[in-house]
């Protein structure tokens, strides 16, 4: 197979606000949850803080340089909240608007596509200490609002919309298990209702892209669904793997796409269901025009009728699990079946990983999960939008060689390439990440750059990887 890519496939990079603006206190921005959070003693590592991160806010001209470099066409960003509505709910920074504004032009002036995300995680830090942030439905109700304000601002000019990166994540990691702003660790009953508000936001931000978006305007969502993959593609093992990733991502995906959520969950879940008012279901339901998978790593599933350990559950042999979806396991949703219909795999040891334990190479993620997206749920466009891996990285007479990330990219490109050769309808793909960043609780430990960033003088420096990806960008193919 020679791994092509059609024509009209869109090659793009993507970053977060907080990971890489800085200037946190500049410009009328207010603070966000992340704000708050860093400045808790014992919550990231080596108590670092995104107040600089890669001072992109005011080195915009050199990284628009470095995806020039690159060849890309598109280019994902997020934009900061804070910045636009500082504490989320009451006036609008003019100066916030103004930035992004010019972002867009200068992207568009070097032919490279926006493609916004409205959050990434930096709520108003006024609105989750006012009113519980996404616990209330102040949080969507405002979300919607702030959608309206930067759509109706950039609608005529950024034609790619996604409302929330990983809503997931931020349930999980920040209200259920602790190790994200704003760091609770709630019921389940509170982490349901909180999901509940997640999706509503989301169907609030789809409305005000339809509405104010203007002609062309498209939205979706970037979503870190939990990918499944099987361990022998035959038959069997591939019924099993639909039958893992319909009851693992369904309470998340089928409320956007069916208007409901999966019986069996609001079943297993009983008091602790999300409470839900007239309404809702059809605003979270409304269409969106394609989905992005946030792939990183995925699980191996088996048909049952073998040992295993892992009946029906998503374990992952003792590796952490970071930022993954809610999911039907015993711990949310009581006992799995005998009979759920598949065994997950745990890994060994000695299995291959990235620096960080929990990312593990399973590259096939990328073909299951489209696939599974589009034949499953419908899904008619879809888009890679994070992909990558960390390294330890090192900068050595003037260059990285970082052969793990660059064989990496290789084996996920091919399986993205062989999606689309099978007909699932995959569209795009952006690298995670165009430069290292502020990796949330880790701090700037982990890079999943393809540029490296000297922290100290905030040089970027092209890492192999980021050759390699021009390479492919440039061949469009896998090289």
């Amino acid at each position: 197979m020679s791994f092509e890519f059609p024509k009209d496939f869109v090659f793009g990079v993507a970053t977060s606000c907080y990971q890489i603006e800085g200037a946190t206190r500049e410009d009328g921005r207010g603070d966000s949850i992340w704000d708050a959070f860093c400045r808790r003693p014992g919550t990231i590592l080596n108590g670092d803080t995104g107040d600089v991160a890669t001072d992109h806010y005011h080195r915009v001209d050199t990284d628009i340089q470095l995806m020039k470099d690159l060849g890309v066409s598109a280019y994902r960003f997020s934009i900061a909240w804070p910045r636009i509505v500082p504490d989320g709910e009451g006036e609008v920074n003019p100066k916030g608007l103004q930035w992004y504004s010019t972002l867009v032009d200068k992207l568009l002036a070097a032919g490279i596509t926006p493609y916004a995300t409205l959050y990434h995680w930096d709520l108003p830090n006024h609105l989750e200490e006012r009113h519980g942030g996404w616990r209330s439905r102040k949080a969507p109700e405002a979300f919607g609002r702030y959608a309206q304000i930067v759509v109706k601002h950039l609608g005529d000019r950024v034609k790619h919309w996604m409302p929330l990166n990983e809503m997931p994540a931020t349930i999980v990691a920040g209200y259920d298990a602790g190790f994200h702003a704003p760091g609770a660790r709630e019921p389940r009953n509170v982490v349901n209702q909180v999901q509940h508000h997640c999706l509503l936001a989301h169907g609030y931000a789809v409305r005000a892209v339809r509405e104010y978006g203007g002609p062309g305007a498209e939205v979706g969502t970037a979503h870190n669904a939990r990918v499944f993959v099987p361990v022998i593609e035959t038959p069997e093992h591939i019924e099993a793997t639909r039958k893992a990733f319909r009851h693992d991502n369904g309470p998340m995906l089928e409320p956007m796409t069916r208007g409901t959520y999966p019986a069996e969950w609001l079943r297993a879940m009983g008091e602790n269901a999300p409470r839900i008012a007239a309404g809702d279901m059809e605003i979270i339901s409304s269409p969106c025009d394609f989905i992005g998978l946030n792939v990183y790593r995925g699980l191996f599933v088996e048909a049952p009728g073998t040992d295993s350990t892992s009946r029906g559950m998503t374990v992952a042999g003792g590796v952490e699990n970071v930022a993954l979806p809610i999911q039907m396991t015993p711990s949310t949703a009581g006992e799995a079946e005998p009979d759920a219909g598949y065994n997950v795999l745990p890994f060994p040891e000695s299995y291959p990983r990235g620096a960080a334990q929990w990312v593990l190479f399973v590259p096939q993620a990328i073909y299951w999960g489209t696939r599974l997206l589009h034949e499953e749920y419908g899904y008619r466009k879809l888009y890679i939008t994070e992909n990558g891996t960390v390294g330890k990285d090192d900068l050595v007479g003037g260059r990285v060689i970082d052969l793990d990330r660059a064989e990496y990219y290789r084996l996920y490109l091919q399986n993205a390439a062989r999606a689309a050769a099978d007909g699932v309808p995959l569209k795009g793909y952006f690298a995670w990440s165009l430069m290292d960043n502020f990796e949330w609780s880790q701090g700037y430990k982990e890079r999943f750059g393809i540029h490296y960033v000297n922290y100290q003088t905030l040089q970027r420096t092209p890492k192999l990887s980021a050759r390699f990806y021009a390479a492919c960008i440039r061949e469009r193919r896998v090289v």
